[in-house]
């Protein structure tokens, strides 16, 4: 299971909307067949296993790392290339939350007298997936916010300059939480601050994440570097307001060569800000699994304030801004301790002169 686990991570960049699956086939103590499911659309972990295996396969023991699909997608159900290749044993990490398998491709294996053992390195394999798990359960991508600081917590110098704060390394690594993520949300504040792009810099990486900018009163600027019309055509954007009092909409979201091609999306709230649920909401509805939140403390404090950040990765810079620079979280002042976010911690590494701190929620809103 450990290799089938090591098999899935190979579709860390690829495989959205679909989860990251890897399945092992072995019989008589040999390795026989192995396969990683790696696109929409193209065979799953299971099938590219049991090629490798053929004849074999009769009698062998299967280690998939996601129940097996029973249903029809882009592809035929697994269950059926499983029970076709008469396999014996079935050994799955973890069930599908998918309603439309939830249980019933194990049912279906088990109908067919094959034995199917469950929850082998069950935590491992919902790490590989959390977005895939969270949007089939709640019904919205998994949130990690990204936030680059000094080690006295300061994001940025209260005249909002804020390049660089980390070294190249730390930089590097936040490249490959955007590969893997299915969409970037950003701020309006950071856009007007810094300009950014917002891409993957990564070579030999072939899908660019959706990026969305959350802009209540639509303040974004035509010729922003993320509106870019190259950029744009292999990273399409969103920008998700609540107000358009100056009519900006149509120039922003106008297709045609003078202007940007942004979709636009009309999602305010009661207080004439962007709803960040719905817009989550939207974000499932479309496929998307995991989410990179990369902006500043008020985008960042708004979403904490709404219980939607599932983990946060610090980024601490041996710097000190002192006491005028930017925090991380505009959030109300607290006057109880009970009132702090608990935190987590998942991991602790160093990146050159940088820490990435990993942390958790304690208590997530749903």
């Amino acid at each position: 299971m450990t290799l089938a686990l090591r098999l899935a991570e190979q579709g860390l960049y690829t495989t959205q909307p679909n989860p990251r699956v890897g399945c092992v086939i072995v019989k008589n103590n040999q390795i026989i067949g192995q396969g990683a499911h790696l696109k929409a659309g193209e065979p799953h972990a299971e099938v590219l296993a049991l090629r490798q295996a053929d004849a074999d396969a009769v009698g062998a023991d299967v280690y998939v790392t996601l129940e097996p699909c029973n249903h029809y997608g882009r592809t035929p159900p697994c269950v059926d290339a499983l029970i076709n290749a008469g396999v014996n044993r079935v050994v799955v990490a973890m069930q599908d939350p998918n309603p439309l398998v939830a249980g019933n491709g194990i049912k279906r294996l088990q109908a067919q007298g094959m034995q199917v053992d469950t929850g082998l390195m069950e935590s491992e394999a919902f790490t590989l997936n959390p977005g895939f798990i969270s949007r089939m359960t709640y019904g919205r991508p998994y949130v990690r916010s990204k936030v680059a600081a000094s080690l006295d917590g300061r994001t940025a110098l209260n005249n909002g300059k804020s390049l660089w704060i980390t070294g190249e390394c730390a930089r590097q690594d936040v490249q490959h939480w955007r590969a893997q993520s299915c969409a970037i949300i950003t701020g309006i504040g950071t856009v007007l601050a810094d300009n950014p792009s917002m891409n993957v810099r990564l070579e030999n990486v072939s899908r660019q994440p959706l990026r969305v900018i959350v802009d209540s009163h639509l303040q974004t600027p035509v010729d922003c570097k993320m509106l870019n019309a190259e950029l744009t055509q292999a990273s399409p954007v969103i920008i998700a307001y609540a107000n358009d009092v100056n009519n900006k909409a149509d120039s922003l979201g106008s297709t045609s060569s003078k202007t940007t091609g942004a979709e636009m999306l009309h999602l305010p709230d009661a207080y004439g800000l962007v709803d960040l649920y719905l817009l989550l909401l939207h974000l499932a509805q479309r496929g998307i699994n995991e989410v990179l939140l990369e902006a500043g403390q008020g985008l960042n404090g708004a979403f904490v304030q709404a219980g939607l950040i599932d983990e946060f990765i610090f980024y601490y810079a041996p710097k000190l801004m002192g006491n005028d620079a930017k925090g991380m979280f505009a959030i109300p002042e607290l006057i109880e301790m009970q009132q702090a976010v608990d935190l987590q911690i998942l991991d602790v590494r160093q990146f050159g002169q940088d820490i990435r701190l990993r942390a958790k929620p304690i208590k997530t809103k749903t």
